[in-house]
Formats: C-alpha cells, structure tokens, sequence
C-alpha cells in the first residue's frame, strides 16, 4: 500500500502523523511510504532520519492527497485538506466529528473512508488511541491552569499549591477518566486542593485507592457541580463520551459565580467542550475572559509538546496502521471489530451512530457496509 503522511497545518500544531520507526515497520512490511518534507521538524526529526527509515520525501502535500492510498495523520483535516480527499481514499486520523458539522459534510462529500482515532475500542471498553493524548492532555491541564491563574496570564494571581501560611489553589476535576486522573496526579503534585467529580462511583474510589486521602470525592450532579464550582480556583474538565458532543456540565450561570481571575481549562473542547461558555481556542491565542473567569479551550492541547505526544500516539496507532496496509481497511475492519468502531464515514455515509444522531445524518452500521 502507498501511505502518505502530510505536514500537520493545525495552528500550532508540530505532532506528526507517522515517526521513523513506524516508517520502519511500514517499510519492512512492504509498503511504501511518503513523507512531507519538513513534516517532522516540531519533534525533531528530520527528512534525513525519514530517508534512513524508508520513506520518500515530498515537497508538498498536494502529491500525498493525490497518490496516497492511505493518509495517516494527527489532526482533523482542515478545509484545505478535505477538498483534497478523493473516493477510495483512506483517512486515518482523529476526527472529533460530532461537534464539527462542516468538517463531516466535507468528509461525507469527499467519498473517502475516515477511521477516527477516537472512536477505536478495546476489549475492556477503552479508547486506545486516545487514551495517550487524554494522559497528556490531562496533565497539561494543572500546568495550563496554574499559568492561566497567575497576574501574568490574566488571573488572581494564585499560586497552585500555595506556600506555608497560605492557603492553596482550589482546583475541582470534571470527570475521573483518563485525563482527569492524570490532572489528579500532576495538580496534587504541584500542591494544590483537589476535588474530582464524577457520576461513576467505582471512578471515585479508584481515584482514592490511587491517590488516598490526598484527594477529596464528589458525586456528579447539578447541585454538587454548582457548590464546588463557586468556590473553586481552577475548574478542570474532562469529560468524554465517545464519539459524541459533550454535555454542558458547567452552566454559564455557574461560570458567573465563580471569582473574577479564577480559571477554567476545558480538555474535552475537542467534543464541544463541558462548559457552556466554551469555544475553542488556539495555542497563539489561548485564553478569552467570561464574567471575570479565564477560560483556556485549546483544541489540541498536546501539540504544545508534540515529541512527547507524536511518540506516545505511534506506540498506539502503528499496529492498526499496519493491519490497515497489510489487510485493507475492510479485511482489517472484519477481522477486528475495535478497530471497526473507528470507522465513521465511508464512501458518503455515515456509519458512527452518534456522529449520525448529533448531526442529523441517516446511520449506516460499519457493519452492513462490510456485509457482517
């Protein structure tokens, strides 16, 4: 199979799609792999290293759209992109497309087969491919949070874990997921108060059993969120349900009792976000200010440290990606029906249940397309 791997052109966006040990693997296998030149710069690779690897280098990624038969990369693909996709293409990437109705009408047009990241499971009910990015994405939060809660960036100037004789940052976590326990583990390393919410009990208390007493539990309800979040420092969100827009847990109400330089950091922007007040933002304009609160929704929070994040995401995705070449997306997607999850649109279906009911598409079962 010819696997191309374009530049990522998301601002500030420096992850890339494939490294040059996964080039490696791919090549081994007998693929052929193209690489845009300059697509590894942000974590330290260079063309020279992809050459070593196997792959041929490419001046622009108009020849990877136009030859690839699979396109492996970070991202959603921006408007640009998506007018690049053809019918028989194979996009593998993350989508996040229940909160993003252009970008789905796009892919739907295009004809292409797009297999989301994130909506790949596991045998335990995991999201394999995401669960790296929700580790760093939740352990940034604390670090994006404490920045946003200083004078300097526009907050009370609180510092998170306080010094002796003064009290330190309140910080309460949204959900008790991936990325909210490693926001755990990093806000109560930095010395901060911490409570985690979440409606799942046996999340809580595997938060206690981790953490012990250290952290503080609440169970998730309107009142519950409303009273911690009017008195809180930091409020960290992070909830996710798969595939679909995520619920507005934080009212724009709460957001108003909250006290002016007080900060909010939204991990789950990607689907929409958890606080009404939300939008996305970018890493060249990270935060805006709602009735005294600095929000920080950056919708991908961890290109701000894509070597780290590139390496942990090919450990993830390089053993789908080489099914994927080595089968066919549909043998490969017979074979394994996690991988199958991942398929949400192909040939101008959509074919993830909850992207179709989010955005009022007619659902087509990955199954019935592959004759299961």
């Amino acid at each position: 199979m010819l696997i191309g791997c374009p530049k990522e052109i998301k601002d500030h966006e420096d992850r890339v799609g494939l490294v040059p040990s996964s080039v490696q693997e791919l090549v081994a296998c007998g693929h052929e792999v193209m690489i845009e030149t300059g697509a590894g710069a942000g974590i330290g690779c260079a063309d020279e290293d992809y050459v070593a690897a196997g792959a041929t280098i490419v001046a622009t990624p108009d020849e990877i759209f136009a030859k690839a038969e699979m396109v492996v990369k970070v991202k959603e693909p921006l408007a640009v992109e998506r007018a690049k996709l053809r019918p028989g293409q194979l996009l593998f990437t993350y989508l996040h497309l229940a909160p993003d109705p252009a970008q789905t009408a796009d892919l739907v047009k295009s004809g292409a087969t797009c297999i989301a990241y994130e909506t790949v499971t596991s045998p335990t009910g995991a999201l394999p491919l995401l669960f790296p990015m929700s580790e760093v994405a939740g352990r940034l939060a604390p670090q994006v949070g404490a920045q946003a809660l200083e004078n300097t960036g526009g907050g009370m100037g609180v510092l998170l874990g306080g010094v002796p004789g003064v009290d330190p940052a309140e910080v309460v976590i949204i959900g008790a997921g991936v990325s909210g326990t490693n926001a755990a583990r990093v806000a109560l390393g930095m010395g901060a108060s911490v409570t985690m919410v979440d409606s799942n009990t046996n999340a809580l208390r595997a938060a206690v059993d981790r953490f012990g007493t250290a952290i503080k539990t609440v169970y998730s309800n309107k009142g519950n969120i409303a009273r911690l979040v009017a008195k809180a420092d930091l409020v960290i969100g992070t909830v996710l349900i798969p595939g679909a827009e995520t619920p507005k847990l934080v009212t724009a109400e709460m957001i108003k009792t909250m006290r002016p330089g007080s900060a909010v950091v939204d991990v789950a922007i990607d689907q929409g976000g958890c606080f009404e007040t939300s939008k996305a933002t970018t890493h060249s304009d990270p935060t805006y200010v709602v009735d005294g609160v600095v929000h920080y929704c950056v919708a991908n929070m961890p290109g701000c440290v894509a070597r780290t994040s590139t390496f942990a995401l090919n450990n993830a995705t390089l053993p789908f990606a080489l099914a994927l070449a080595n089968k066919g997306w549909e043998q490969a997607c017979k074979d394994d029906k996690y991988l199958r999850a991942g398929l949400n649109v192909h040939d101008g279906k959509v074919t993830y249940e909850a992207v179709a009911k989010a955005l009022g598409y007619d659902y087509v079962s990955a199954e019935s397309i592959l004759g299961l």
